[in-house]
């Protein structure tokens, strides 16, 4: 996945908004929540983060090309990074970003997920 994909997956989910910040990163939010980043990598594959659940961030650890994401795994926080080859196919990785992207609906207030209609 190219930046411009990722940008564009992440600009066709319901509500959302992207923001560049801390260094450069693409960062996608819906309501303020953020639900995926991508940037902070220093080789030639795109990195992207995102929150799993509690056993999607046990299964995904330790697979060749994804790890617990830098700086908010360290906190106890549940999210992913998918940094190199092999890591997840396009389509799984839009998978756990539109996961990510429902993980952080859910944290929304009800009245703010209805003033932005995602009941």
């Amino acid at each position: 996945m190219t930046l411009d994909e990722y940008d564009q997956f992440c600009g066709s989910l319901p509500q959302t908004e992207k923001a560049v910040q801390w260094g450069g990163a693409h960062v996608w939010k819906v309501g303020g929540k953020l639900f995926a980043v991508a940037g902070w990598n220093d080789g030639e594959d795109l990195a992207v983060t995102f929150k799993v659940s509690d056993i999607a961030y046990h299964v995904l650890r330790d697979e060749p090309g994804l790890r617990p994401a830098p700086y908010l795994a360290s906190r106890g926080m549940t999210w992913i990074q998918h940094y190199a080859e092999p890591g997840l196919p396009d389509e799984g990785l839009k998978d756990h970003i539109e996961a990510s992207y429902r993980m952080a609906i859910q944290r929304l207030t009800k009245k703010k997920r209805l003033e932005l209609g995602l009941t």
